[in-house]
Parts: C-alpha cells; structure tokens; sequence
C-alpha cells in the first residue's frame, strides 16, 4: 500500500518575528505538514527560526533542510537539537547533508575537503549524535524517543548511508558539478539510483519515507512557454527534457496532481518538498490530493 502523502515547504527569506510567524501560520493555512529551515549563509538559521515557526503554529512538525554537517560539530549539535526539539514540544524532524557550496566554507572559515572527506564527516556526525542522544546522560534532553532523521543523498556512498541510518531518504534530484553547481538527474537516472537504495535498504526493518525536493512548480495551460526562462539555466536539456524532470511540476493542475500520483507509484516519493516562491502556488495540489 502507498505511503500517504506529507508536505514540506522550506522557508528561506529571514524576516522579523512578525513576518516569520505570518508565513509560518500561512503554511498551516494551505496544509503543509513540515516547515522546514535550510542551512546556507544569507538565510535564517535553522534552529531558532524553526522554534519561532513552533511558537505561530500548532499541527506542522518542523524540520531543517538540511543541516551542512560541515558547519557543525556533533556535540554542540546534539545540544541544539534536544533543545530544540524541546522547545518545540516534540516536532523536530532532523536533516542532514554533506553541504555542496564551497564558498560558504570559505566565507565561515570552515575547511572544505574532498567529496569522501565530507561523506565522512557526515557519516560521524549521523552515529555521534544518535550516541548522544540515546544516552541518558545526555543533557539536556530531547522530548522524542527518536528525533526522526532525514539524509539528503545522492551518491552511493550517500545512499549507504541514508540507509543504514535515516528514517526519510531524501533524493536531493541532482549531481553536484564543481563550484557547487547542480546538474538535474533525468527520471531514467532517479529508477537507478531508487533501485540502489532499495537494494541497499532492503535489511530494515521499518521501510524509510522517500522524500523528494521539487524544484519548480507553475500551473499553467502552456508549459512550453512557461518553462522558456529556465531553459538557460539547464541548456543541456530541451524543452521536453526538463518538462519531464521528476524535480520540476509544470502544467495544468490536474496534470500535476497526477504526475504526483505518479511519481509515487513509480519512485515511492509520498513526501514532497517545495521551495518558499512555490508555496502558494502548489496549496491547490495539495488541496486536490488530499481530497482523493
């Protein structure tokens, strides 16, 4: 039986406490069910937005997307994510990544290291921090037996990982080019690398939620004309091609409320991720999917 679907958006213009608490009630408004934070210089910080989002709001649960492990050590992380998860009354969901933006490393003075170097840093970070939170010499202490933990994976180191350890595997539906540039995988290539986590994932005990971040979202009669101002960004890609990326949702409402059954049926992404520009604008799939 399909996953029921859950919807995230994250939210990544800073605003005063005024503004962050109206977008954050806005989001519940439309039926997210996760407000999530990134971590990128320029954007709010992840932890004390997300506790400002717990204070405006009652239903959605509050995630980041995703931590740069490269930022954080383990055991200051681990305080931060208790408190967190405590101030926001056991809502915290937890992702992580590798980080993939060079220049952020250097502006904060941090080292960047080798693909693997950072792998392995991620890698450390995901089993310190479930030692320190299972312990109960751990203080202080998060509300959740478990906070639930995304990894946003692509390679197959990655996706080892994601399967050994978290409970939401989220497709991140790009390469990392150097200088941090992101090269879309074609839907041939997402049944490849699904087929592998699944293969490496196939000793779990509880199958993990597949997570999928969409990237451009536009309801519109023509498509073609709608997705003209992209095409210089992905000019590897024709028209059709990047129509058919499972990250981009473009076309009449009801077509894009099927591509989404679809999708999930084809790939297993029940949990769907919007950037804050799509977040209106994808309300009515949400809307339509729900009343199925």
């Amino acid at each position: 039986m399909a996953r029921p679907f859950r919807f995230g958006v994250n939210l990544m213009s800073p605003a005063p406490a005024g503004e962050w608490h109206a977008k954050c009630r806005r989001a519940e408004e439309l039926g997210y069910d996760v407000i999530l934070a990134p971590d990128h210089l320029g954007m709010p910080a992840p932890f004390p937005a997300l506790v400002a989002a717990a204070e405006a709001t009652e239903r959605p649960r509050l995630g980041t997307f995703v931590l740069n492990a490269g930022f954080w050590n383990p055991a200051l992380l681990a305080r931060e994510v208790a408190t967190t998860d405590a101030l926001t009354d056991g809502r915290l969901e937890l992702g992580l990544g590798t980080g993939y933006v060079q220049a952020e490393h250097e502006t904060a003075g941090l080292p960047w290291g080798s693909p693997g170097e950072r792998v392995d840093h991620l890698r450390r970070t995901v089993e310190e921090l479930e030692r320190l939170l299972g312990s109960e010499d751990q203080q202080p202490q998060p509300v959740q037996k478990r906070v639930p933990l995304l990894i946003g994976a692509n390679g197959d180191r990655m996706l080892r990982l994601t399967a050994e350890h978290a409970d939401i595997a989220a497709f991140t539906g790009a390469r990392t080019r150097d200088g941090g540039v992101l090269e879309p995988l074609a839907a041939e290539e997402f049944d490849e690398r699904v087929a592998l986590y699944r293969k490496l994932a196939a000793g779990r005990a509880e199958p993990a939620e597949l997570n999928l971040l969409i990237q451009i979202v536009i309801v519109t009669d023509d498509p073609g004309a709608a997705i003209q101002p992209w095409l210089s960004r992905i000019p590897h890609l024709t028209e059709q091609q990047v129509l058919e990326l499972p990250i981009v949702l473009v076309g009449a409402l009801d077509d894009i409320v099927e591509r989404v059954r679809a999708q999930r049926d084809r790939f297993g992404f029940s949990y769907l991720t919007v950037l804050e520009p799509n977040m209106e604008v994808f309300a009515p799939v949400i809307a339509r999917l729900r009343e199925a």
